[in-house]
């Protein structure tokens, strides 16, 4: 009897702490920081997955939360010169131009940038670059 209310007490003690040890990541709280907010892409063109000429204008839109000093972009690894415009209450419309030397070959175009939280995002999408 004593073996069998020893081994439910232990067992009791083990659920206890494992339920306590789960805390939801709820953004925010504890430790003094506050949430971070990821700056945010969309609207690529062109398109996941479509064909563009080497050489070619892409662009993408960059959340209002965005610095436009941090976007950085590579194609294929390849660092882009971008323009961003100085517009700091909506969205930025990013644009910049594939890279002359990548031809007939498939590419990741990378975004990585900082919020105003110094948050850093990333997104990026793969096309197809033909002559």
């Amino acid at each position: 009897m004593k073996r069998q209310a020893m081994f439910s007490a232990l067992a009791m003690l083990f659920l206890t702490q494992t339920v306590y040890a789960y805390v939801p990541n709820t953004g925010g709280g504890g430790g003094g920081g506050g949430a971070c907010a990821k700056p945010k892409f969309s609207h690529f063109v062109p398109t996941a997955k479509a064909e563009a000429k080497s050489g070619s204008e892409f662009s993408f839109v960059a959340s209002a939360n965005t610095h436009p000093k941090t976007i950085k972009v590579t194609v294929k690894e390849v660092p882009v010169e971008l323009t961003v415009p100085t517009q700091s209450d909506s969205a930025y419309v990013v644009t910049g131009k594939l890279p002359e030397s990548l031809k007939n070959t498939f590419a990741r175009i990378s975004i990585s940038a900082e919020s105003s939280g110094q948050c850093k995002g990333t997104e990026g999408w793969l096309i197809k670059i033909t002559d």
